[in-house]
């Protein structure tokens, strides 16, 4: 039986360090992706708004707009793609930050090549797996750690999260702002302790019951 072939997974890699951007593309590359490269913000958002990618690696600290900066703005359009941010030694604290407003993780300079790639291979695997069982019509599982501590808005929410629903769709299905949905998904993930929408895929979308 003929295999059937499947694109590579798409990869945005935004750091304004062109020897960063060179080595991360070229490493991907070699891993079967496909890999574009920005140096700066604006001509990546213009990039996003285009063609979404599988995966996003931002730099969290460049000229100009922050990898932060841009985190936020993404947040609420393309919440659902796995974005990492790569961070320097002094710039763990703001990496923390950026988890905290939506990235999945952050890799730290200098970074290890295999570890980097099983970490990207992972996230693209998760998302895809999000939007298969979301596309299925599946709803979350019947039973999973934490579904009793939720109310039933957070969970209209996280029914809405778990089908890759950016803040700003949930809050216009639900009829709320999407700094609400934003206040919303925190607690969530505060009551399930996930810290980001990978880690909510294997909360709620397998019954461990």
């Amino acid at each position: 039986m003929k295999e059937i072939a499947t694109a590579p997974a798409d990869i945005y890699v935004v750091d304004d360090d062109a020897s960063v951007r060179d080595a991360l593309s070229l490493v991907l590359t070699l891993e079967g992706f496909h890999v574009s490269g920005y140096a700066e913000g604006n001509s990546f958002l213009v990039a996003m708004r285009q063609r979404q990618p599988d995966c996003i690696i931002l730099d969290v600290h460049m000229p100009g707009r922050s990898g932060l900066d841009i985190l936020k703005e993404l947040r609420n359009e393309y919440g659902a793609i796995p974005l990492f941010i790569i961070s320097g030694q002094g710039d763990i604290p703001m990496a923390v930050d950026a988890i905290k407003n939506g990235a999945l993780d952050f890799i730290e300079k200098p970074f290890n090549a295999a570890t980097l790639v099983t970490r990207v291979r992972e996230a693209i695997a998760a998302t895809a797996r999000l939007k298969a069982h979301a596309s299925s019509g599946s709803g979350l599982a019947a039973r999973f750690p934490g579904r009793d501590l939720l109310t039933p808005r957070e969970y209209q929410v996280l029914e809405l999260i778990a089908k890759g629903a950016s803040n700003k769709i949930a809050g216009r299905q639900l009829g709320i702002s999407p700094r609400t949905i934003e206040v919303h998904r925190a607690r969530i993930m505060e009551k399930l302790g996930a810290k980001n929408t990978v880690e909510l895929v294997h909360i709620v979308l397998s019954d461990r019951g």
